[in-house]
């Protein structure tokens, strides 16, 4: 059963009206959180939204720019209590290569938002034109504060202005990277826990208009699927893919040739992302006398037949866990070194080039780089935390492969840019601090790989 959540400050009724700019409390009375943007393609778009008790749910949309636009219609969804009142509702009816503007109604009510309420298609591009520019945001760990529900002392959450600094970016996408909300102690063993954590994140007043303008996709890490460092064995890992399932957009949650798990891969523009599930199938970490694995044999050869049969510059491989790192810390692939040592051996044996790995978890940021001796490349953006706890000893952790310059411990977050003609394309990576302060830049071209 869903239980109604408060937003994580006190004053609901200031917050929201200052916030959305929503001209009278009765149209806020039914939104819980949202609207928020799911996946963008060429032909549909998928839009959520989450209300605080069963309501119909529709949008109106039209097209941005044009004179006088015809206003399309998606289908009415009834939110329902066994999913914590939330909705997907899929817009159908557009054409590639446009933005459109919306309006969610609710019981037949327009929610008047103070912020822009825009999604685009992607564009027909290949074999017409060089791919288009875009940019997307990156990062991980994001822990909303809820004291009665807290550890004591000094709140872990801090700094949750740092979507307002993502906002103001306006980027075309947004990939989380696990730990997106942190399930606690209460929430772990009930699926009344589970939705109440992740419906107290998505609350957040700061997220509202991030999400409601750019497309949002996740994977999950152990907070968000269970308790911490969660494996295999977790009894409730059903529940978890579905309540997460539930809150997200992907294009899908799962391979068919794998069983269970959140796997998946999409096309934005001219790059390839595949979004692995580093829980569902990995081996307890201190279990010793066991097959250890991080991914699963079937996951991983999944990966290495998609990396080979993908035709992008960049291919984008999001999981949870810091993938390339000499030092074998916390929960990283160095502690499964095997399966690592494999991975790499396999990438390097085909030369796929452009294999980009975007992690989180480590609460801290950092770029990997790792040469092999004939010269065969690969890397590791790791980022971290939005808004929880941060490492304050990233930089002595003994990474071999790390690119100097590059660690940030403080709350961050990584803009990269794809740009230029499709056969000399750059993904130019920019960290930035919660204010929107620029950390460090630096540019990885596809043709390192030539």
């Amino acid at each position: 059963m869903f239980l109604h959540v408060r937003l994580p400050n006190s004053n609901i009724l200031l917050m929201i009206c200052t916030l959305t700019g929503v001209q009278s409390f009765g149209q806020t009375s039914l939104l819980q959180s949202g609207p928020m943007l799911g996946y963008s393609e060429m032909k549909e778009v998928l839009l959520w939204v989450q209300t605080t008790e069963p309501a119909e749910v529709y949008y109106a949309y039209w097209e941005k720019g044009v004179a006088h636009p015809d206003t399309l219609f998606t289908q009415t969804v009834l939110t329902d209590e066994e999913e914590a009142n939330t909705a997907k509702v899929i817009a159908d009816r557009v054409v590639p290569g446009k933005t459109y503007q919306y309006r969610v109604y609710l019981n037949d009510r327009a929610l008047q938002l103070g912020y822009p309420t825009e999604f685009q298609t992607q564009p027909i591009w290949k074999w017409r034109r060089d791919p288009p520019d875009f940019t997307m945001v990156t990062g991980s760990c994001a822990y909303i504060n809820e004291p009665e529900y807290d550890r004591p002392g000094t709140p872990y959450g801090s700094h949750y202005e740092i979507f307002e600094a993502i906002f103001q970016q306006h980027p075309d996408m947004m990939l989380w990277l696990g730990d997106n909300t942190y399930l606690r102690e209460a929430d772990w063993f009930t699926e009344t826990g589970y939705w109440h954590r992740y419906t107290h994140t998505r609350s957040l007043p700061e997220l509202q208009p991030l999400l409601a303008s750019t497309h949002q996709y996740a994977i999950w890490d152990d907070h968000d699927y269970g308790p911490n460092d969660s494996d295999r064995s977790w009894v409730h890992k059903e529940l978890a893919h579905r309540v997460f399932q539930a809150f997200w957009g992907n294009p899908t949650f799962g391979h068919p040739d794998l069983d269970g798990g959140i796997t998946t891969m999409f096309q934005f523009h001219d790059v390839d992302f595949f979004l692995l599930d580093d829980r569902w199938f990995r081996s307890p970490d201190h279990r010793k006398y066991t097959d250890r694995t991080m991914l699963g044999k079937a996951q991983l050869e999944w990966l290495l037949d998609a990396l080979a049969t993908s035709e992008a510059s960049f291919k984008i491989v999001a999981t949870g866990n810091m993938v390339l790192s000499t030092a074998a810390v916390a929960e990283n692939y160095g502690i499964y070194p095997q399966e690592q040592a494999y991975l790499i051996e396999q990438l390097q044996k085909e030369k796929i080039p452009g294999v980009v790995f975007l992690t989180g978890d480590r609460h801290y940021t950092e770029l990997s780089r790792y040469t092999s001796s004939d010269g065969y490349i690969l890397y590791d953006l790791t980022c971290s935390p939005f808004t929880s706890g941060v490492n304050t000893a990233g930089d002595r952790e003994s990474n071999a492969w790390r690119v100097p310059g590059t660690v940030v411990m403080d709350h961050n977050f990584a803009s990269i840019r794809f740009s230029g003609p499709e056969k000399e394309r750059v993904m130019t990576i920019t960290i930035y601090n919660w204010e929107g302060i620029k950390q460090w830049e630096r540019e990885i071209r596809a043709d390192e790989w030539k």
